[in-house]
């Protein structure tokens, strides 16, 4: 079981609010299907950066239920 660190950052974004969810051990095309499943429960942009995903806006609590039915383990809310 991967533990995922979920956090929200504004700094360098010119004031916008960012989902920041690390702590995967997947490989690229396995974030890349698991962000976009994220983007379409949230209903918001984002990318995969080095092994980071990040979700535009502040979407804590819903990314942490879609995780856990994922069979995540989620610190940092």
């Amino acid at each position: 079981m991967e533990t995922i660190y979920i956090r929200i950052e504004k700094k360098a974004r010119r004031g916008k609010t960012v989902t920041v969810l690390e702590g995967f051990t997947r490989r690229p095309e396995e974030l890349e299907e698991l962000a976009s499943q994220m983007k379409k429960t949230c209903g918001a942009g984002g990318t995969v950066r080095n092994g980071v995903i990040e979700i535009q806006g502040d979407f804590r609590q819903s990314l942490s239920v879609f995780l856990k039915k994922q069979g995540f383990a989620i610190k940092g809310i």
